[in-house]
């Protein structure tokens, strides 16, 4: 049944009373393995729809298997009320399955300079979906997957196909080949960065791609885009919320500043070992948060969650109207760091009056005066 790519995919509805209980699946369970999945008429639609993409993008061709070559596995992962199927990358073994895996995604940097950008003249931001965007990239090497239902056979890829390793660079190369014949130059800077002085760019990737959810700018990789009239509000308010619930944090005392002035962050060497996981955890979440939040640059963990639930629904204002002067500005500290003398840079660069830039880092090599610390930190923020 879920081979008959041609049988129509349809839609289940959801009353206004499972909306309103926060059912956020089509079907009525989430199913442990396919065959469970095969019990529900809706997660057959959801499978029909992905081999529908498949053959629209003409993903493989059924052949006989290759002699002395093991077929990678495939694997029917759910997300949602959404079927992918993906194959077992970490099969696959590098000169053989692949070659280069690298490919650009774009910089935070480069995302706000935008939002700056579109906010001083006015303009609204609008976003579209690439429908299976992985199922669009061309692959060079010969892979394939075998299946229960043709046991003399195998599906040799012709495209690239969720869980390869090199199927996002292979979805780059398709997308940068088809924009530079387009006529758009891409960013000198950021090679995720494509310009068109001319209309009719979504026509341009309609013909091209199957293209959905074309409408206005709210959420862009985990931020939260507000536009208006008067700018553009960027702020990580749902983000911070989940990471206080994972950390049990909200029934902590709430603090006003990211850090306290008069601590010192010494080593010691005494004290109870903290779990390593947790921390790093914590460090990682923290650092995704500064996306929009420059004002935890900081590394004393606790006291910035405590923060945070009293902050939380700070983020970029970027106002309209504004000029595009680029200004930076630098400070340093001298010998802060009281285990290794190293001074500590802050930087921070403005778009007109929209913040676009910053760091807070120590120095790579210890300072032997203020003025050295300061010209490091200068050269940091040029550069």
């Amino acid at each position: 049944m879920i081979g008959n790519i041609h049988q129509r995919v349809t839609c289940s509805s959801v009353n206004s009373l499972a909306f309103f209980s926060h059912s956020a699946y089509v079907a009525t369970f989430e199913p442990r393995d396919v065959s469970h999945a095969l019990s529900d008429p809706n997660w057959v639609n959801a499978m029909h729809e992905e081999l529908e993409n498949f053959e629209r993008n003409h993903v493989w061709d059924l052949v006989e298997p290759p002699p002395n070559c093991r077929p990678i596995g495939e694997n029917g992962m759910v997300v949602r009320n959404k079927v992918r199927l993906v194959a077992q990358g970490f099969c696959q073994k590098e000169g053989i399955d692949y070659e280069e895996t690298f490919a650009p995604v774009a910089r935070l940097e480069a995302i706000r300079i935008l939002l700056a950008f579109v906010a001083s003249k006015g303009f609204k931001l609008q976003q579209m979906d690439v429908q299976s965007a992985f199922l669009n990239g061309f692959i060079e090497e010969d892979l394939g997957f075998d299946s229960a239902k043709f046991t003399d056979q195998v599906y040799k890829l012709r495209k690239a196909l969720y869980g390869l390793k090199q199927a996002p660079r292979a979805w780059y190369a398709r997308l940068k080949s088809f924009l530079l014949k387009s006529g758009f130059v891409m960013g000198s800077v950021d090679k995720t960065l494509f310009l068109l002085s001319r209309g009719g760019d979504t026509l341009i990737m309609s013909r091209e791609f199957e293209m959905s959810l074309m409408s206005e700018l709210q959420f862009f990789l985990g931020l939260q885009i507000k536009q208006g009239p008067e700018g553009i509000f960027v702020h990580q308010a749902k983000y911070t919320r989940d990471i206080l619930k994972k950390f049990e944090i909200g029934d902590s005392k709430p603090m006003m500043t990211p850090m306290s002035t008069n601590t010192a962050l010494d080593a010691d060497e005494d004290g109870e070992a903290v779990d390593q996981k947790e921390f790093r955890t914590m460090i990682g979440l923290l650092l995704y948060l500064t996306v929009t939040r420059p004002d935890i640059q900081f590394v004393a963990v606790k006291h910035i969650f405590r923060y945070l639930k009293f902050t939380r629904e700070l983020g970029l204002w970027y106002s309209s109207g504004c000029s595009l002067s680029l200004r930076g500005f630098s400070d340093a500290d001298h010998a802060g760091c009281r285990i290794d003398r190293k001074s500590t840079s802050g930087t921070c660069q403005f778009l007109g009056t929209s913040f676009v830039s910053w760091s807070s880092r120590k120095q790579a090599s210890v300072s032997l005066c203020t003025t050295e610390a300061e010209y490091i930190a200068a050269a940091s923020c040029c550069s």
